[in-house]
């Protein structure tokens, strides 16, 4: 519990097209006090982005709430914060290492065999075995290891700003929730799966997020840990059954309460969004309990 703070700061990292952000912020124009005492931060490093974002919450603030961009977590003003980051961890840049006769290679990109585009090689000399966490050291030959160097960093950064000045982060990706190993490198453009080295700059590059990593780094900067939980346990436990249907209720025409009621089940379903995403809370250690997610032990 945060109390009320006469002044706190509501921040997303990576807040795409600020959609999110427009939402949490009509969700809580009925709740006493909460605009008045919120600062918005929105951290984002691309131009266009940021234009979009300001399109999408044009009219969704006040001049008591009037968003403001960073670059970095770090240039938010100190206080009492709530952060989200909803599939913003599995976009960072990751390394990945292969386990190849009891020593790990990192993989590195060069150009192809035929020089011609961009391809993948083995880096010939065996990898320092400080970057391969414990639980994959004794991997068999051929597995795999993705470590986000920057997903820790912003991690840690998130977590000591909440021991310090107070608040919570909720974390919302696709992942696991154990460290294990894995190679789950990929592109999406137009909606499909593509070549991860071709046309650079133009589609999304991803990596599952690995929640056991970024849990230890949030409890070294001391912070505690809620959940993880699968988004299907996180959403089920918040009342997304109850909010679907007076949604449906309200529906315009058949086809709006079909979009409402297809849209709750993918978010849900086991076989969609539901088990592969996970929800993880951070927050100051005194803050015992977060709506739905268990305190890790």
């Amino acid at each position: 519990d945060m109390g009320e703070p006469t002044v706190f700061h509501l921040v997303e990292l990576g807040p795409g097209r600020g959609t999110l952000m427009a939402d949490a912020l009509r969700a809580t124009k009925s709740v006493g006090g909460f605009h008045h005492a919120a600062q918005v931060h929105l951290i984002e490093t691309s131009p266009v982005l940021r234009d979009k974002q300001k399109i999408t919450l044009a009219g969704h603030h006040s001049e008591s709430i009037e968003p403001h961009w960073h670059r970095d977590l770090s240039q938010v003003p100190d206080g009492p914060a709530i952060i989200i980051a909803n599939e913003f961890f599995d976009a960072l840049p990751v390394r990945q290492f292969q386990r190849i006769l009891a020593s790990w290679r990192e993989r590195m990109v060069d150009l192809n065999e035929a020089k011609d585009g961009l391809g993948f090689h083995l880096n010939d000399q065996p990898a320092k075995t400080h970057l391969i966490p414990d639980a994959l050291k004794q991997a068999p030959d051929g597995s795999w290891a993705e470590i986000s160097p920057a997903g820790l960093r912003v991690m840690y950064t998130l977590a000591d700003r909440l021991t310090r000045h107070g608040g919570a982060a909720l974390i919302i990706d696709y992942g696991h929730t154990q460290t294990a190993p894995g190679e789950t490198f990929q592109a999406v453009q137009s909606h499909g799966f593509s070549d991860v080295l071709a046309s650079p700059g133009e589609q999304d590059l991803t990596t599952h997020v690995d929640f056991a990593a970024l849990g230890r780094v949030a409890v070294e900067a001391g912070a505690r840990l809620h959940g993880p939980v699968t988004q299907a346990e996180f959403l089920n436990d918040l009342g997304l059954a109850a909010r679907t249907r007076r949604l449906a209720a309200n529906a315009k025409d058949d086809a709006q309460t079909a979009a409402v009621l297809s849209g709750a089940e993918r978010l849900v379903d086991t076989a969609q969004m539901g088990t592969l995403f996970k929800v993880l809370g951070v927050s100051a250690p005194d803050m015992v309990s977060l709506p739905a997610l268990p305190l890790f032990p």
